[in-house]
């Protein structure tokens, strides 16, 4: 459709810009890049609305659906951090993954979904914003692990002038994780109270994987308050916690929708 093909254009001219912005240390300036990112993420919720009005039943939540939500939250999360100063780096890689996530649902087809109700849509919609904020906490962990190293290697390329000092991006990790932890807490709670079958077979493992990320991020950020952590240890930490997080959600639907259903 025309929709997703001129918001994927918009995405990736959202990040050209940025790569040139960056390439020349404008990105403390007039955030151009906006202008593009805006009606590409405008372009790609509405097509997720275009979908749920022509399907039966509720929105689309399946695989290549959820996991196009995440990369439109994504998007949003890093156009509101990033307008806002330095972190605008972060759209050189979510925008293009935007654009991906969006094709790969148009391309993959939309399947009707069950008709959720309001408190089960509310857990839904709970947990792909948990999961989009904790994913650019990732991306955030990640890019403090590359200017670790090369502060400690003295490799002071171009690349980093675009970020902010160290003790500025790690403190944005923690306020990232922070918010992230308080909607995964909310999506369990709700999960909890919604969701009548959360043991059962089909959910158990997603249930676990999630319990055990939200233990891992909640021992980071008591780490972080008691103890001072910081640095390659949050940066591991982070990850660990949302590959916990990835393999819950995706990890199972990837099995359970693609390898599963296609095999039967």
């Amino acid at each position: 459709m025309l929709i997703v093909l001129i918001a994927a254009l918009l995405y990736l001219a959202a990040s050209a810009l940025l790569v040139r912005a960056l390439g020349r240390d404008e990105s403390t300036g007039s955030p151009a890049w906006l202008w593009p990112a805006l009606p590409a993420m405008l372009l790609h919720g509405g097509y997720h609305v275009m979908v749920a009005m022509r399907t039966n039943g509720g929105p689309d939540m399946h695989f290549f659906a959820a996991l196009s939500l995440v990369g439109l939250g994504m998007a949003w999360l890093t156009s509101l951090v990033g307008a806002r100063g330095r972190m605008s780096a972060l759209g050189v890689v979510v925008f293009p993954l935007a654009a991906v996530l969006l094709l790969a649902y148009h391309g993959y087809g939309h399947d009707p979904s069950k008709v959720l109700g309001g408190r089960r849509a509310s857990h839904a919609w709970l947990a792909l914003l948990a999961y989009a904020t904790l994913s650019i906490a990732a991306l955030l962990a990640i890019m403090l692990w590359l200017q670790e190293r090369a502060l400690r290697r003295r490799e002071f390329r171009p690349w980093l002038r675009a970020l902010p000092p160290l003790a500025d991006l790690e403190s944005l990790l923690f306020r990232v994780i922070t918010g992230g932890f308080a909607l995964l807490t909310l999506t369990l709670g709700t999960g909890v109270l919604f969701v009548d079958d959360l043991l059962a077979q089909k959910l158990v493992h997603k249930t676990v994987l999630s319990v055990l990320s939200w233990i891992v991020f909640g021992v980071l950020l008591i780490g972080r308050r008691r103890y001072g952590w910081r640095g390659m240890k949050a940066v591991h930490w982070t990850l660990a916690a949302m590959l916990l997080l990835l393999l819950a959600f995706f990890g199972s639907q990837f099995a359970i929708e693609l390898v599963f259903g296609h095999s039967r």
